[in-house]
């Protein structure tokens, strides 16, 4: 062969390789191919833009690190600072796991109900490090984390890279369950990059966006093409619709409120004050958006259970109750009520108990479990201490 012919052939199956590349990267594309960022803390308060022509943006709600589930103080007020932009917004966890699925499911019901953005929206989890050795057990645990995602109306995306997924994850399986969901990171360096460079693209099936770049502008900020419209999800026509719905829902949920009244002498109920019930959790345990105080007991929970509305108090010795508000249905909703506290089971803690453990034990998250005792997950229990379970 020639040197001309050989020159040829050499470009023509360089020609076949692109093209061929190409088709696997729009073969499921939006002729758009909008752009955008992913924020985290470091992005402060309000996040930052790379561009004007940015469509969306993926905010950091928190994740799984250490053994527990730490929030992102930035993700409420990034998702309003984009929602004020236009910006379609989406939600991204750390997912610190590995193929533990106790801590999977914790993580799930943790920070699924804190979801900030729209329903159908993206929660994607960010799966980079911490996985075990077992390819079964990882993948196992995100499945069932996807399928938790599926369930509370998200679109489930998995974030990584090629190599890390290749190496711990059967991505195949995933696929086979849920399409075109994989958001892959893949650089060609670390010069400022305004678009991505396909001959950088991760030739791997599924992939919906693509992170080319974390010099999206001078200064740092990672840059993400979206190569398959899945970014539109939660911001369809018939989304809004829903949500506007939804938004209607919630501010006819918001006027049913309960009059609170001086009950017996274990405290004082401000007369005419009002708790807002504000329905969350799909476990029945649903907890109010404001709370209030009295002299000498502090009224800071509303449940809802078998169809009664309690309110919880602390008293001024540290014992807790219940009081009955309302009915949630027929004639007693909305009006001023009052009833019998409700009596309720302790727990005793021991050492080497958790939030976790003594959840598990009396069939409660650990949020409504600490909750229910006036605190968070976070606050330190001491050996002797304790706590309401019932």
């Amino acid at each position: 062969m020639n040197k001309r012919n050989f020159k040829a052939l050499v470009l023509m199956v360089g020609a076949i390789f692109m093209a061929f590349l190409m088709v696997n990267v729009t073969s499921h594309a939006s002729t758009s191919r909008e752009q955008g960022p992913d924020w985290s803390k470091y992005n402060g308060n309000s996040g930052t833009f790379g561009y004007s022509t940015d469509k969306f943006v993926l905010s950091q709600a928190g994740g799984f690190y250490g053994g527990t589930n730490i929030p992102q103080t930035t993700y409420n007020s990034q998702v309003k600072s984009a929602q004020q932009a236009g910006k379609r917004v989406h939600t991204y966890l750390w997912d610190g796991v590995g193929g533990n699925m106790t801590n999977a499911k914790a993580m799930m019901a943790y920070y699924l109900p804190r979801i900030r953005t729209p329903k159908g929206s993206i929660v994607a989890l960010d799966y980079e490090d911490g996985a075990s050795n077992s390819v079964t057990a990882n993948t196992n645990v995100i499945k069932a984390q996807f399928n938790l995602i599926k369930a509370y109306g998200y679109t489930p995306v998995l974030y990584s890279g090629k190599d890390y997924l290749n190496a711990h994850v059967n991505t195949s399986a995933i696929l086979r369950a849920y399409g075109n969901c994989l958001w892959l990171a893949e650089y060609p360096d670390y010069q400022v990059r305004t678009s991505p460079d396909y001959n950088w693209f991760p030739s791997m099936n599924g992939i919906a966006i693509f992170q080319f770049t974390s010099m999206y502008k001078a200064g740092g900020l990672d840059g993400n093409v979206d190569l398959t419209g899945i970014t539109k999800s939660g911001y369809t026509t018939a989304s809004k619709a829903k949500a506007q719905a939804n938004v209607k829902h919630a501010q006819a949920a918001k006027k049913a409120t309960f009059k609170v009244v001086k009950y017996s002498q274990r405290g004082v109920f401000y007369p005419n004050r009002t708790l807002a019930v504000r329905y969350t959790d799909s476990d029945k345990v649903r907890q109010v958006a404001t709370y209030y105080s009295g002299e000498s007991v502090a009224y800071n929970a509303v449940i809802i259970e078998h169809n009664y509305v309690w309110a919880r108090y602390t008293r001024s010795n540290g014992l807790y109750g219940f009081i009955k508000l309302g009915v949630t249905n027929g004639q007693a909703y909305g009006k001023r009520v009052t009833g019998q506290p409700v009596s309720h089971t302790y727990y005793t803690v021991k050492s080497g108990d958790s939030w976790w453990a003594i959840a598990q034990r009396n069939g409660l998250s650990m949020t409504t479990l600490a909750s229910q005792n006036g605190k968070t997950i976070y606050t330190t229990i001491y050996p002797g201490q304790r706590l309401v379970v019932r």
